[in-house]
């Protein structure tokens, strides 16, 4: 923890939002099967986690669309609708179209109130109407300039089976005539991540100076300087210019809450020395900015993904286990809010990766090898990452499981079938004591993650020979699998609840025979030997004896 000078209000209270999620993208030349993917955390205090599913329709000409504001259910306006969408699965359709996002902010005057299309339906949009991320990147930018953009600052990830794309959009500075605003639109950039590279973004603005003459790798609102140059926002030649330090600059607070969760997964995984760049990451030296992307030091799979998201900085000077703030049993967290004050003096908490108040996650993996009916992979969680286990499920199918569904319970509404709530109560009772429940929790995840990319490798060969002889038959195939597959991870996950308050109530440990079943005192099957009493770990017991004020050790 280091202190923060001072904390600028409208861009940096967007890390302390409950729009503060992480986005990771790894290109087809730095994963295992030549994927290209896309992982997400939609990180909210409000939102509640379901999966979410878009039937492939056709709608009669002139059909609208009413758009309600992601996230608010806030009525904004009405669009035309498409004569034809394609079908959707959480971030994902059947074309292998992938799209994450984390908001940034920005600068407050560039937000138009009278804006029709917010960033979260402008995501939904453009997966039901794109079958590539060029495509997808051309429906959210010609909407938001013919509709008026309704969000503030967003980084958005858009992948598909050929190509990884980073794009970053703001709205452009209302200017209001006769009650209505004559300057509707957006400015942004999009910048093609090279193959064999990887990125992230993390509630910062990222992308800084970019390729005028090279639309193979970067697209860009053709007024994207002029408009800045008109706002007085920028006077600098078009070289120079900086599309995150001018609409979405960033401080040592910002830095240290939203960019250091990228430099966490480049330290990790860049081919480059990262550590050159930890004081960036600190927040204390902003002109050592990382590279927008970097060369992968070796292949990632989908488990080396979905384990970065479930990141708390371990093994770096940011180790959210590593000082009394994590208190007596290395828990990785911090309660909200994340900045505090102590004799006048202000300071913020870490924000990784991995946080408790994710609504939903996944990691969208897009197969260039493997034909759409059966390539699209979407992995999906509820809940914070590192307590909750991915599913997968097909972009070809036609249902999803009854416990992801919405509508199934609320953040205001308890359900018993619902996978959102029994993924929080696993991860609530995890937290009382993570290095013992939290760690037991990690293991039978990673054991289920890998038994279930098994299952889709034999699903997969399966659906191959049906693309052969009979195509029909893929679709309820990868349904079903899907549905079967989620609703058995509830189940296992609803015995595991029962399981862990057996084992780990009242701080203590039950002791168990190899075959995992617990013992019991050889007198009676019901009553159970004395247990194991762990304790807190020697941070936390060095702590409350200095608190203690250094008394008399014990003779």
């Amino acid at each position: 923890m280091k202190k923060i000078v001072a904390l600028l209000a409208f861009i940096t209270l967007s890390a302390y939002s409950g729009l503060a999620c992480t986005n990771l993208l790894i290109t087809s030349g730095a994963s295992v099967n030549g994927s290209n993917m896309v992982s997400y955390s939609a990180d909210s205090h409000t939102r509640y986690g379901v999966l979410v599913h878009y039937p492939a329709s056709r709608y009669q000409k002139n059909s609208t669309l009413d758009i309600y504001e992601w996230g608010k259910e806030r009525y904004l306006g009405k669009i035309p609708q498409a004569e034809k969408t394609y079908n959707v699965i959480g971030n994902m359709n059947e074309h292998q179209v992938v799209i994450g996002e984390s908001t940034w902010g920005g600068l407050e005057s560039q937000y138009d109130p009278q804006g029709i299309v917010d960033y979260g339906s402008l995501m939904y949009i453009a997966l039901q109407r794109a079958k590539t991320a060029r495509e997808a990147i051309n429906v959210i930018t010609t909407l938001a300039n013919e509709y008026g953009y309704a969000s503030s600052g967003e980084s958005i990830s858009i992948a598909d089976k050929s190509e990884v794309w980073f794009l970053e959009i703001i709205g452009k500075a209302p200017k209001v005539v006769d009650g209505k605003n004559i300057n509707k639109g957006a400015v942004w950039v999009a910048i093609r991540i090279p193959d064999g590279y990887i990125s992230g973004h993390a509630n910062q603005a990222r992308i800084t100076t970019f390729p005028k003459n090279d639309p193979e790798n970067c697209l860009y609102a053709p007024d994207v300087i002029t408009h800045a140059r008109e706002q007085g926002l920028y006077k600098g030649g078009d070289e120079e210019f900086s599309f995150a330090d001018t609409y979405g600059p960033a401080d040592g607070a910002t830095v240290r809450g939203c960019d250091a969760r990228v430099w966490s997964f480049f330290n990790k995984y860049a081919e480059e020395d990262m550590s050159k760049y930890l004081d960036y990451a600190l927040g204390h030296n902003l002109k050592n900015r990382m590279p927008l992307y970097v060369k992968a030091k070796r292949k990632l799979g989908v488990k080396d993904v979905a384990d970065m998201m479930r990141d708390h900085y371990e093994g770096t000077a940011m180790d959210m286990t590593k000082d009394i703030g994590a208190g007596g049993n290395a828990l990785p967290y911090r309660w909200r809010p994340m900045g505090f004050e102590v004799d006048g003096e202000k300071y913020i908490n870490e924000r990784a990766i991995a946080t408790q108040q994710t609504g939903f996650w996944f990691v969208g993996e897009a197969r260039p090898n493997i034909p759409d009916q059966i390539g699209g992979i979407f992995w999906f969680a509820v809940d914070d990452a590192a307590t909750s286990p991915l599913t997968p499920v097909y972009t070809s199918s036609t249902s999803i499981s009854d416990n992801y569904r919405l509508g199934n319970g609320s953040m205001l509404e308890y359900s018993p079938t619902s996978m959102f709530w029994i993924t929080n109560r696993i991860a609530q009772f995890a937290y009382l004591r993570y290095n013992h429940i939290g760690t037991e929790v990690r293991s039978i995840i990673d054991t289920h993650e890998k038994e279930m990319m098994k299952r889709v490798a034999e699903t997969d060969q399966k659906a191959s020979e049906f693309l052969k002889k009979s195509p029909e038959r893929i679709a309820p195939l990868t349904t079903e699998f899907s549905v079967n597959s989620a609703n058995e991870l509830f189940n296992k996950w609803k015995k595991l609840d029962e399981y862990l308050l057996v084992k780990y109530m009242d701080g203590n440990t039950k002791k168990q025979n190899p075959d995992g079943s617990f013992k019991n005192n050889g007198h009676s099957d019901k009553i159970p030997p004395v247990p194991d009493f762990p304790g807190y770990t020697d941070i936390w017991k060095k702590a409350v004896k200095e608190s203690a004020g250094g008394g008399q050790p014990l003779k």
